[in-house]
């Protein structure tokens, strides 16, 4: 039985039982009743919102999932491991700042420039990027490896 049954039927009884409206217990039990249908009222305004609302929601979900579609395309995972590739082929460096301790990720092209601010506290950072190759006189910037 939904809310507004039950109010329906609630009302029903109480013009069965003939509740006088003249008694104060007749004016109580009255006004509860109008006040219950009020709020049914107002709660069915309410489910017929949300529905509009959900409705609406649903068409923009597939909207998006449309736009989705059409900008990345059916391979998206495919793409994010070439990515994942294409980053990882250089070798990456970790150097631990002296100052806050933080670990840093270079690579040799960053290294190549020697100096560089900690992006964690500033702190001014040098480096010696030598090559650990087995050459005689190589500048660190040896392709024997």
């Amino acid at each position: 039985m939904t809310i507004s049954e039950r109010i329906s039927y609630i009302k029903g009884l109480a013009e069965g039982i003939a509740l006088d409206d003249k008694t104060k217990e007749g004016k109580v039990l009255l006004s509860i009743i109008d006040l219950l249908q009020d709020m049914v009222d107002e709660i069915d305004a309410i489910d017929e919102t949300v529905d509009e609302i959900a409705e609406q929601v649903d068409a923009v979900d597939e909207d998006l999932a449309a736009i989705e579609d059409d900008f990345y395309g059916d391979d998206d995972d495919e793409d994010d491991d070439d990515l994942y590739d294409d980053y990882h082929d250089d070798e990456v460096y970790e150097v631990e700042c002296p100052s806050c301790h933080d670990i840093i990720y270079l690579d040799e092209s960053m290294l190549e420039e020697e100096e560089m601010n900690c992006p964690n506290c500033g702190t001014r950072l040098e480096f010696e990027f030598e090559c650990d190759c087995d050459c005689e006189d190589c500048e660190g910037d040896c392709d024997s490896e």
